[in-house]
């Protein structure tokens, strides 16, 4: 991947300019406001001419539509940003007049410029400027515009704001207008809808040509995303998510370019592979989300306050869901294993099974611990509270053996289930105190 390390310019950078009026406000332009707490990175104050927002019109090919919509879209930023801005026009290795257009233009409009890139590819053509680009917010859109502009500044303003790391347009929202055909509305719904089953998102529109993030959320998301196709936008905001970044949705209004060059079944495809691709690497903890994990904001579940446990409600949530799957899967278990063996051993068995099976769920789901370090070591430490749950219910067993000889089977499953209940309590204290004790809140410098 190469790209035209002179970043052609127009005569300017700024698609604004900054009146007597503006004072020394417009010296502070560059400056964000609201995130100054930021532990990752803190805003740099810039000249009055540096921009604000950068966004990129990523083109193959595109020498007919690329002119109109630079000039509208610049002309509407000039007209209603109330910040300095640019456009970067990202050239996929066009074969036709597009990098001749991207360079009139350039030429021609103040805050426009041109990058050229030798390979083809959305997602490579996004990373390529966003990491090269020194403007606080980044932000995207397809070349044909079927985004209403007017949805650009609420896009924009979480990010600015400080409020939000991503921001997203959506095609799907109650509110929004969208004329298109039935079946790229069919399949747009479909992909979501994949997305929510497979990967639990809970974004409503991957698909929008229509995004902006945060650049040092950027610096920090880019690196971990292996699409540099149409999966890549897809792919971000999946990690984001899970990250626990906040990801602010603007209903957009949209109509459906019939002109669109786009492949639909080989998109469909790629996307439907990268989906497999993230679930996979999800499910196996191999992405660092923890190094991601709330570290662009002041977030108020990581502040100390006295009185009150931290996740507690949601970790005896958790607790109790795993802690009824696991007991089911216990008495399954149990019940197979006593058509061979005796009442001790079958307790046994079932309950080393289980254990290990709900230290798993519990590290995962209920304490919130990602990723294969320390997992040995846990599933250890669940040993000896398994343990500890052995002896109660085989205790209970060998109690009931000797006060009535031979019980019936329903009758072991009731001691068996109170015992278990007995056990439930002393386990999750275990589980919480010992085994998966609450990490102490990093201070910012830590996580630099």
């Amino acid at each position: 991947m190469t790209t035209d390390s002179s970043l052609r310019s127009g005569p300017g950078t700024t698609g604004r300019r900054s009146s007597s009026r503006d004072g020394a406000a417009g010296r502070d332009h560059g400056r964000l406001p609201g995130r100054d707490h930021l532990p990752a990175r803190q805003p740099v104050a810039t000249a009055s001419a540096a921009p604000v927002l950068d966004v990129v019109v990523p083109v193959y090919n595109e020498e007919k539509d690329l002119h109109p919509c630079v000039v509208r879209l610049h002309g509407h930023l000039a007209r209603t940003f109330p910040y300095p801005f640019r456009i970067t026009v990202a050239d996929n290795a066009s074969t036709d007049a597009t990098p001749a257009v991207a360079a009139a233009l350039a030429a021609e409009l103040p805050g426009v410029r041109y990058v050229r890139l030798a390979e083809k590819g959305r997602g490579r053509a996004l990373r390529t400027v966003w990491s090269a680009s020194d403007a606080p917010v980044l932000a995207y859109m397809d070349v044909d515009l079927s985004t209403d502009l007017n949805a650009l500044l609420p896009l924009v303003a979480p990010l600015i704001s400080g409020h939000s790391d991503l921001a997203i347009g959506s095609r799907l929202a109650r509110s929004s207008r969208v004329v298109r055909g039935t079946k790229r509305e069919f399949i747009s719904r479909a992909y979501n809808l994949i997305l929510r089953s497979s990967l639990a998102a809970g974004f409503s529109d991957a698909q929008c040509g229509f995004k902006a993030i945060r650049r040092e959320v950027a610096e920090r998301l880019l690196p971990m995303v292996e699409d540099s196709g149409w999966f890549f936008d897809t792919e971000l905001l999946v990690l984001a998510e899970r990250a626990g970044l906040r990801i602010h949705e603007v209903p957009v209004d949209w109509i459906d370019d019939p002109d669109s060059t786009v492949h639909i079944v080989r998109t469909a495809t790629e996307d439907l592979k990268g989906v497999w691709r993230v679930g996979r690497a999800l499910a196996v903890g191999a992405l660092p989300l923890d190094r991601l994990a709330r570290p662009f904001g002041d977030d108020p579940r990581d502040r100390a306050l006295t009185g009150v446990e931290r996740g507690l409600a949601r970790q005896l949530i958790g607790f109790c869901a795993v802690g009824v799957l696991s007991t089911l899967f216990y008495l399954v278990l149990y019940s197979l294993f006593r058509l061979g063996v005796g009442p001790q051993v079958a307790n046994g068995g079932a309950l080393l099974v289980s254990a290990v099976a709900n230290t798993a769920a519990n590290r995962r789901l209920t304490f919130g611990v990602r990723g294969r370090s320390g997992a040995v070591r846990h599933q250890a430490q669940g040993l000896v509270v398994f343990a500890i749950g052995l002896a109660l219910t085989s205790g209970s067993l060998a109690a009931l053996g000797a006060a009535s000889g031979s019980p019936s089977h329903s009758t072991e499953l009731a001691v068996l289930i109170t015992a278990n209940l007995a056990a439930t309590v002393l386990r999750f204290l275990l589980l919480r105190a010992w085994v998966f004790p609450a990490r102490a809140c990093p201070e910012p410098e830590d996580l630099r």
